[in-house]
């Protein structure tokens, strides 16, 4: 059993805590935030992640999890120290450090013992270097300590899977003794780890989402091509995924990628790159295909119903993906927003972000139930591709609409037998099949 430290309680620092927890070792959570804390001692969680809440409640029912606002608690015993905090967008595109910079403060100011402090976050490429001179800067006494970069690969929705069933697990330190000791935390993952040097390890992190975003805009430009010529992107995303080199993963075609990660790691990685006269083409394209989407669905909606003012339209989703309340950058709030100007009634449902989105999109009626939602609408969008809404009474939804129009902007329906329940269908990329 070795004793932990998670600095930040947010999306990454729960799973974090909670998962090197139910692998038997000991940790403390800390966060700034007195209602976060207070509310977890109590078992109420900040975000919705299927599994968590049961993981938490074990875990500190067996005493292995523990939350605190106080680092020097914190800390108290701890080997390993994991920042975990938010590293939001600043205003050029450029990640905002102020949390890890006050982490790495608090840290120096609270340690009595020697100690490796491990960057979680998604952090720019040279803050390794960074945090270790802020530590050195604001320790009242010089304690040995070492900095080593663990970056999160993460997926809302499969982020208790994707910690014990990780691809790789990679580890970037200038201190070899301290990259092992991180590397052995992780031996009981069973997976391949990388060790090397920080800035590399930072890069691992932006470099793989950049690509994985990249495969999503490319799928999705795939996806408009298909449209214009009568073939079927989900058939061609199928065949090319049989590829290894490809791989099936992140070739869905749809309404585009948002969230917490893509975007602001892609603008990261943007803005490090022109601070440094490097030209990210494809990267930029990336971004502009992604975001065309949004108002190009709206677009295609208004054609399909006859203009949109006056109409009533009913979002299916609402969480940027499914299986979250994350609404960050979620692509219904620009979908929501364009169909309001164009004079539209909007109503939204989702199974768990609606208390998250409200004030969000305060001129949108919300609904937790998709019937209810469904009730007089004109059109109906899919946006976000949740179980329960692949597994609707679609000949009950037909009854409760206005007119039969479902536009899918996820691909969950099948074109065919959507035509044969006598639906005015639409979805992305497929073609004569319903596209």
């Amino acid at each position: 059993m070795k004793q932990i430290s998670v600095i930040g309680v947010g999306y990454v620092g729960l799973v974090t805590a909670a998962c090197f927890a139910d692998l038997g070792n000991r940790v403390q959570a800390v966060d700034v935030n007195e209602k976060r804390i207070e509310n977890l001692k109590k078992g109420i969680l900040p975000i919705y992640e299927p599994g968590l809440e049961e993981l938490v409640e074990r875990n500190m029912r067996a005493g292995r999890l523990s939350f605190t606002t106080s680092y020097a608690r914190g800390l108290k015993g701890s080997e390993f120290v994991f920042i975990a905090v938010g590293t939001p967008s600043g205003e050029n595109g450029e990640a905002d450090l102020q949390y890890v910079a006050a982490a790495a403060k608090s840290i120096a100011e609270n340690m009595t013992a020697p100690l490796i402090i491990i960057n979680k976050s998604t952090v720019p490429i040279g803050t390794g270097d960074l945090v270790a001179d802020m530590v050195k800067r604001a320790q009242p006494k010089q304690i040995p300590f070492a900095v080593v970069s663990c970056p999160e690969f993460l997926r809302e929705g499969t982020a208790i899977a994707d910690f014990m069933n990780p691809h790789r697990t990679i580890i970037g330190s200038l201190d070899p003794a301290a990259a092992e000791q991180v590397a052995q935390l992780h031996l009981p993952l069973r997976a391949p780890i990388v060790i090397t040097d920080l800035r590399t390890a930072e890069m691992v992190k932006y470099a793989s989402n950049a690509f994985l975003a990249t495969k999503i805009s490319f799928i999705n430009e795939i996806a408009d091509i298909c449209e214009a010529l009568g073939a079927d992107v989900k058939e061609v995303a199928a065949g090319m995924g049989y590829d290894k080199r490809i791989g099936p993963a992140m070739l869905d075609a749809g309404i585009g990628w948002g969230g917490s990660c893509f975007p602001k790691d892609v603008k990261a990685l943007v803005y490090m790159a022109e601070q440094h006269r490097v030209t990210p083409h494809i990267l930029n394209s990336v971004t502009r295909v992604n975001y065309d989407r949004r108002k190009a669905v709206v677009a295609r909606l208004s054609k399909l119903t006859g203009g949109l003012k006056g109409k009533t339209i009913g979002l299916l989703g609402l969480a940027f993906k499914e299986n979250t309340d994350d609404m960050r950058d979620a692509p219904s709030l620009t979908v929501a927003h364009e169909l309001l100007a164009a004079g539209a009634i909007v109503r939204g449902c989702d199974p768990v972000a609606v208390e998250v989105a409200r004030p969000l999109l305060p001129g949108v009626e919300l609904f937790t139930d998709p019937y209810e939602m469904a009730s007089g609408c004109d059109a109906i969008m899919v946006i976000s591709p949740w179980n329960e809404f692949k597994q609707l009474d679609l000949k009950k939804i037909k009854g409760l609409l206005k007119s039969p129009v479902i536009f899918d902007t996820r691909n969950i329906y099948n074109p065919v037998e959507m035509k044969a329940l006598g639906f005015k269908y639409r979805s992305i990329g497929r073609g004569f099949n319903g596209g």
